[in-house]
């Protein structure tokens, strides 16, 4: 079982304390962004003004273009000299907000301690293009790493992972590729802060209004962005949590105890090994939803076992 002391207050460094302080003032100040136009909140995002710090651009990154079925999607790569494996990334934000820009020094990390080409992608965005846009577009691009992994970065060895509403399409596009195309091509999933009921689980239905990153009305908004309003919410092709699981790689499954998604991570580890998969849990105590975004001694120890994970398979 999980070890309970990790979720005691007394576990939670000073250090998170004071940090998870500091963004629920900086929030209540900004207002509910949730309620906010997209447009506007993207906008302000790519100034810093969202909740999380900008992060800088990595220098060698390059975005190409591929066919998808909505039109052209933007890839973005940062790979190292020989990479010794690819990296498929896809980033979070509700479904509705971020970039596969906003996240390269992790993206550079990987690059550089694991040796991983990284191909992040830029996704459509709900409300516009709600479900299945995004899930199509993550398909899509997982199929043309899958073709082009061995030319253009001289590997096989495949991973993928990425953070909130990305770690939901990370699992959707795993079951995507095993039931429509057959296809079991990854080595290992890394998923940090999923939402993988867009029902909502208790944690979230339970968390109240406390902008600690999310609240429950924002989990609320950004559910109705992705789904059309006679969209089943429980469908497996939605929420992979009712998804038959057999069959799927190695997951580190990641969370902070002050996440409101935490029965997210919770229940979808546990599915995951009871369907016969390999899984790894790991509970950050005091963490809010994708706590990496914040320099802290939580956030180097959480990005290290992540880095262990990948070098272990």
């Amino acid at each position: 079982m999980i070890d309970p002391a990790l979720f005691d207050p007394s576990a939670i460094s000073d250090e998170i304390r004071a940090q998870n302080a500091e963004i629920v003032a900086k929030l209540s100040n900004l207002g509910a962004l949730w309620t906010m136009p997209p447009e506007v909140v993207r906008e302000n995002r790519r100034k810093g003004l969202g909740p999380f710090p900008l992060m800088p651009k990595s220098p060698r990154a390059t975005t190409i273009a591929i066919d998808g079925p909505g039109g052209p999607i933007p890839l973005r790569i940062i790979a190292p000299e020989n990479p010794r494996g690819v990296y498929f990334h896809i980033h979070g934000g509700g479904w509705t907000w971020g970039t596969a820009d906003e996240q390269d020094p992790w993206l550079d990390r990987l690059a550089e301690r694991c040796g991983l080409a990284v191909v992040s992608v830029e996704y459509r965005l709900a409300p516009e293009h709600p479900f299945p846009a995004g899930p199509d577009d993550c398909e899509a691009a997982a199929l043309w790493l899958l073709r082009e992994a061995e030319s253009r970065f001289g590997t096989s060895r495949l991973f993928i992972g990425g953070e909130s509403a990305g770690a939901h399409l990370s699992a959707l596009t795993l079951l995507r590729l095993r039931d429509k195309h057959g296809l079991k091509p990854f080595r290992g999933a890394n998923l940090f802060a999923g939402c993988y009921d867009v029902s909502m689980t208790p944690s979230v239905a339970n968390w109240g209004d406390e902008p600690l990153i999310l609240n429950t009305p924002g989990v609320k908004v950004f559910a109705d962005n992705f789904c059309e309003p006679d969209l089943d919410r429980r469908d497996p092709a939605v929420s992979p949590l009712y998804a038959d699981l057999k069959g799927l790689p190695p997951a580190l499954f990641s969370v902070g105890t002050r996440d409101l998604l935490l029965d997210d991570t919770l229940f979808m580890a546990s599915r995951w090994v009871a369907a016969g998969n390999k899984a790894d849990l790991a509970v950050w105590p005091g963490g809010c939803h994708v706590f990496i975004r914040f320099d802290s001694a939580l956030t180097e120890q959480a990005l290290s076992r992540i880095d262990g994970f990948i070098e272990e398979l």
